[in-house]
């Protein structure tokens, strides 16, 4: 029997099962309707959802002010936006700067959901939104969800030991095999993440999950389901296959997954915000002319709860390792070792793939910070070719940095 499979719109039975809604409504409910403001100011409700309102909401279009951010929408209609300008400005300028082919970066409140950035860049070719757009590999950055079904699953934790062998840029059927002898190596799952070590999530998957445990956690994660959001996107796919070393391959982030930025960031936002995924909203209000039309509720809506309390814990535990002594150290300390967001603990996760046949090498950062109480959750998508100058590890820390820059952090300097 093959369970590898590609979940659809709305995952598999025992998935939706598995989740539950937080807040009123089930997981099929309308999204928030807006409140409606006629020119008296007389404020009645709008039976229309939200969707009919805000077609052909075009964010690739959006007018910087120095106060505030808009977009345009059909029938001379203009919505105003959550975006932050001087974020937006700083994550524009940092790929315009270093000229990245194709990049997408979004940035949200994690405990409301409110979209602080959402910038795309195509330096060639016919444009397009990145941030909707689930065409990369979702490479390391699934191993987030490798990680939280192990915690859930399997009771592990952050401080989980395996030793192993080789795994540096593949896994081999040989090194997924316990051998005391040549197993020169241990590490902790916390450890495991923070550098990416992909054979340590091949053994532990094997020896733990299933490919329904790993579906249905990438199912709570939003993998197979668009993201809830103000503009259409494509939804994250997600194939586990059964075979023994192509299922370890894909629990270590190896192909079989794909992510879009908007989603990307809706996995840093429920590790962030205790493992309850927040409807991520970028409209504040619609009007024509001086004239306000639609003012939408600013309160948080409620996704589905994906991950236990304690589960997002672990797995914030681990993505500390990564910016403190892992995959992403040199990106967030200068040549002397010092960090760009001094005092500012930082949970993350780094990914990296190639399409050699294609030239098109995709790196990846999902973050937030501060991790103990998070402010803001940001992922970054960088496509390069064989030339590059930057990856995406450098244009979330930049993102960062514009952040508690403008809050004034101590040592924080705007990039």
């Amino acid at each position: 029997m093959n369970f590898g499979r590609w979940i659809g719109l709305g995952a598999a039975a025992g998935l939706i099962a598995a989740l539950w809604p937080v807040v009123q409504g089930s997981l099929g409910a309308s999204l928030p309707v807006p409140t409606v403001l006629s020119k008296h100011s007389v404020r009645t409700e709008r039976r229309a959802p939200v969707e009919a309102d805000l077609a052909g909401l075009d964010l690739m279009r959006m007018e910087l002010r120095p106060q505030k951010v808009t977009a345009p929408l059909p029938g001379g209609r203009t919505a105003e936006l959550t975006v932050d300008p001087v974020l937006q400005r700083a994550a524009l300028r940092v790929m315009k700067k270093y000229a990245v082919p194709e990049a997408g970066v979004v940035a949200l409140v994690p405990k409301t959901g409110e979209v602080l950035v959402y910038a795309s860049q195509v330096s060639e070719g016919e444009k397009f939104d990145v941030n909707a757009r689930a065409e990369a590999p979702a490479a390391s950055v699934f191993k987030l969800v490798t990680g939280s079904a192990l915690v859930e699953k399997a009771s592990l934790t952050h401080q989980t030991e395996q030793c192993y062998r080789g795994g540096k840029s593949n896994i081999l059927a040989d090194e997924l095999r316990d051998d005391p002898e040549r197993d020169k190596w241990c590490a902790t799952l916390g450890i495991a993440m923070g550098r990416s070590l992909n054979v340590v999530f091949g053994r532990l998957a094997q020896k733990h999950l299933t490919a329904e445990d790993l579906t249905e956690m990438g199912g709570a994660f939003g993998f197979g389901a668009k993201v809830p959001f103000d503009v259409d996107n494509e939804a994250p796919k997600i194939e586990v296959p059964d075979e023994p070393l192509e299922f370890a391959r894909t629990a270590a982030g190896f192909w079989n997954t794909s992510l879009s930025p908007l989603a990307a960031a809706l996995l840093a936002q429920t590790v962030a915000n205790d493992g309850v995924t927040l409807r991520p909203r970028i409209v504040r209000a619609v009007s024509r002319g001086k004239e306000v039309l639609y003012q939408f509720p600013q309160d948080p809506v409620v996704v589905r709860r994906a991950l236990r309390a304690e589960t997002a814990e672990e797995v914030t535990q681990m993505m500390l390792q990564t910016v403190s002594n892992g995959s992403a150290y040199k990106s967030f300390h200068d040549q002397r070792g010092r960090g760009f967001l001094p005092d500012i603990s930082i949970a993350a996760k780094t990914g990296t793939l190639t399409r050699h046949e294609e030239n098109r090498h995709y790196t990846w950062l999902v973050a937030f910070a501060p991790a103990n109480d998070p402010e803001i959750a940001v992922a970054a998508l960088v496509v390069n070719t064989p030339k590059w100058r930057i990856k995406a590890p450098d244009l979330a820390r930049d993102v960062l940095r514009a952040y508690f820059a403008q809050k004034a952090a101590p040592g924080v300097s705007a990039p």
